[in-house]
């Protein structure tokens, strides 16, 4: 089976996602007692199965996925769209411009990432002493989701409610936040429990399924973004000695339909266009099983962009390529892994194509500066046969791969004062883009720049960026002249959160906001 996506219909506990009198004081309808649910294996199977689908919808919801959200902060990639006011709450984030608590998509994935801690909890609860054949896999994918959504949570809003139980009612659902401290270690702790009991990716019964090194790797870069480097190597060291995983041959082939939950994926959201979504049937704001957010980051058509000869589609305009970092490609003499992420003008107009910037509003692409993306693109063979291939992506989101993990592993061995090891991982990865290894004498701050320069060509346009700038300290520098202020480090705490938590306050608000 290409992929397996399946939705979680069963949510007759849909009421423990956020604070709602409704879901305390109505009965619920048509749905099975909690009580008895989780005594059926089958029944816990399709539990977690919707914990991947609440994550898979956080990732791709229309305007507001968490993907994109993640990328917007960094350097790497502009808003784009239309015009200036094209989606305003995501030009907001771009811009580090009037982000305020109520921004619908920074409010989206708060919301989602609860959701799917939620469901987390649920299953963790209602299984822990059950003695069902598989109990301790569940557990370790349940802990594995809850501890990826608030290490995605302490990363963007610092602070935050840390829920580990369902509440049972409403009064239940005021919690204050913990410190993000408190999250490293509750994160670490469901981790641990994963690790333990999580299959080998060599014997995952299901590609789309977390594995042991998933959790491993996940760990190392928990304990890296704390500094805790040492503790962090023999995470990696565990990852990397596993024959399970590597890099795929070529950049390009990572991106590849045809090397989907392929040997350097370790967590990766799939999606399918057999849905035949069209404009009729689009769920917008809903569960769509085919990834419409790659439509929305597609090259603006309306005469804008002709990709003739280019092998892609036209999409609606967002997340464009920075000319930062299709300068930075050519500083480093990068030809494979560029052409596996992004296409400048010159080489869309060899390739057959051209730009018109007067089809665009007002004469000027918005948010244009001189490339369009190759990663994630719109490609027609992601697409389905016929109809309206616009709205049927299949291409996956590849959310933690091999190549991070090596470049985690070099940064931990650097900070470690293990710069000869530093240099192996870094290594692996420039070789694999075609470059050579650095120089052998490359040692201290110097090869850790050398790890930051090839971070930023490796996993640009993956959501890494902007986080990394920060925990390194370099936002200011490399930020300079974008209107970022330190306030942007976090997201704003969204006001809904802050309206229905009865333990939290405006003066519980991310400072700046």
């Amino acid at each position: 089976m290409k992929k397996v996506i399946l939705t979680f219909i069963a949510v007759a506990f849909i009421g423990i996602f956020s604070c709602d009198d409704d879901f305390t004081t109505n009965p619920r309808l048509n749905v099975e007692d909690l009580g008895t649910y989780f005594l059926d294996e089958a029944n816990v199977e399709t539990a977690i199965i919707g914990i991947y689908d609440l994550m898979q919808h956080n990732y791709s919801r229309d305007w507001h996925s968490a993907y994109f959200v993640k990328l917007l902060p960094g350097d790497d990639a502009n808003a784009a769209g239309g015009n200036s006011g094209d989606q305003q709450q995501l030009q907001d984030i771009d811009d580090y411009a009037d982000v305020s608590s109520s921004n619908a998509s920074i409010a989206s994935i708060w919301d989602l990432y609860y959701r799917t801690i939620a469901l987390s909890n649920l299953v963790i609860e209602n299984i822990k002493d059950s003695s069902l054949g598989n109990k301790d896999t569940a557990l370790a994918e349940a802990k594995f989701m809850r501890a990826w959504c608030y290490f995605e949570l302490t990363t963007m809003f610092g602070d935050v409610p840390l829920r580990l139980t369902v509440p049972q009612g409403a009064e239940d659902f005021g919690i204050a936040k913990s410190t993000r401290a408190e999250i490293y270690n509750q994160v670490e702790s469901d981790l641990v429990d994963a690790i333990a009991h999580l299959a080998d990716k060599s014997a995952l019964a299901d590609n789309f399924r977390v594995s042991k090194g998933t959790a491993e790797a996940l760990m190392g870069k928990v304990l890296v973004f704390q500094e805790k480097y040492s503790d962090a190597i023999p995470f990696f060291q565990s990852v990397i000695s596993n024959a399970a995983h590597d890099l795929e041959p070529n950049p390009s082939d990572v991106w590849s339909i045809n090397n989907e939950f392929g040997i350097e994926s370790l967590f990766e959201l799939g999606f399918v266009s057999t849905t035949a979504r069209d404009w009729g049937n689009i769920a917008w704001g809903g569960r769509n099983e085919s990834n419409l957010h790659i439509q929305l980051m597609g090259p603006r058509g309306d005469g804008i962009f002709d990709l003739t000869g280019t092998g892609l589609i036209n999409g609606w305009g967002f997340n464009l390529p920075t000319a930062k970092l299709a300068t930075a490609f050519d500083d480093a003499g990068d030809t494979v892994r560029k052409r596996a992420t992004l296409m400048t003008e010159a080489e869309l107009i060899a390739a057959g194509g051209a730009v018109d910037p007067s089809a665009a509003t007002g004469g000027s692409i918005w948010d244009y500066e001189g490339a369009i993306r190759i990663k994630y693109a719109t490609k027609a063979e992601d697409t389905s046969e016929g109809g309206v291939r616009e709205l049927n992506y299949s291409t996956n989101f590849r959310l933690f791969r091999y190549a991070e993990v090596l470049l985690l592993a070099a940064e931990a061995y650097n900070k470690a004062g293990q710069d000869s090891n530093a240099r192996t991982e870094l290594n692996k990865v420039r070789n694999r883009a075609g470059l050579a290894d650095v120089s052998a004498t490359l040692a201290g701050n110097d090869l850790f720049e050398a790890i930051v320069d090839e971070k930023y060509l490796e996993l640009s346009f993956e959501g890494q960026r902007f986080w990394d700038l920060v925990r390194w300290g370099k936002t200011s520098t490399e930020l300079a002249g974008t209107g970022y202020t330190t306030t942007n480090d976090v997201f704003p705490i969204p006001i809904t959160e802050i309206d229905k938590n009865s333990e939290l306050t405006v003066a519980d608000q991310n400072p700046g906001y």
